[in-house]
């Protein structure tokens, strides 16, 4: 599918699945996003220059809007991957716990991920991918590393680990990866409550970041010309230019403020 409409771009093969941490745009991006850049710098042009040349100068920036969107794209994608892994791990946790081995154990978690995230969901595919690689010979070590390092998680990448070390050294093998499992679940599931404890903060963000363009815009139209002399003299441009410098680094402030790790 596209990934505008399921975070998840890409085309696998029957054995090979996709990289997740390789974001690739599809057209539909493309042309929304695109659109999207070139009524960005319309506002901007609008509210600091007022000048159609540097409009049709940050026009193609415009234009290129979409790859500066690449990074959050693909980590909203590593994001629902994150979350569809977490329920699929506690699966396979809750299944070891009830006696089943690692490979029924997975093929539970992909019944129950097929009822919880769909049958074309990215967890369901890999899950579904693991076990085709099983049956055609590959070890289990092999099939689950190859997901890790697809993934571009660390959550993945940990499991794997874990795993491997667990099948090496013998031992308890069902209570040493059901215990990885729920440690590794839990660990996402605080991620998840933090970024629903700052959605509030992040659509704060985003209106605080409109508000000063909606002001400027409000008084030109309720008073024609207040703004005149900003965008005709030299030293009114040379100060909406660093109006427009500051405008800019506080967005990207305000928004790096919010971003909490764990």
């Amino acid at each position: 599918m596209r990934g505008s409409e399921c975070l998840s771009t890409g085309k696998s093969s029957d054995l090979q699945g996709m990289r997740y941490e390789v974001y690739e745009l599809s057209k539909k991006e493309w042309l929304l996003y695109g659109a999207e850049g070139i009524l960005g710098a319309a506002v901007l042009d609008y509210v600091f220059y007022r000048s159609i040349g540097l409009f049709l100068i940050l026009m193609p920036m415009g234009l290129l809007f979409p790859l500066l969107l690449k990074k959050e794209l693909k980590k909203r994608r590593l994001e629902t991957l994150r979350g569809q892994f977490k329920d699929a791990i506690l699966a396979v946790a809750s299944g070891l716990n009830a006696g089943y081995s690692v490979e029924n154990a997975f093929a539970v978690s992909l019944r129950e991920m097929e009822e919880i995230h769909g049958n074309d969901s990215m967890i369901v595919r890999e899950i579904r991918l693991i076990l085709q690689k099983v049956r055609m010979n590959l070890t289990f070590e092999e099939a689950l590393g190859d997901f890790a390092e697809r993934s571009g998680l660390d959550d993945v990448k940990n499991f794997a680990d874990v795993f491997l070390a667990a099948r090496k050294s013998g031992g308890e093998l069902m209570k040493i990866i059901a215990r990885t499992a729920e440690i590794i679940g839990e660990k996402i599931r605080i991620q998840e409550e933090i970024l629903t404890a700052t959605a509030s903060r992040r659509m704060e963000q985003k209106i605080m970041s409109v508000i000063p363009v909606l002001i400027v815009i409000y008084i030109e139209l309720t008073s024609p010309g207040f703004f005149g002399i900003l965008y005709t003299t030299v030293g009114g441009r040379i100060l909406m230019t660093v109006c427009l410098g500051i405008y800019l680094m506080s967005c990207q402030l305000a928004k790096n403020f919010l971003e909490i790790g764990i």
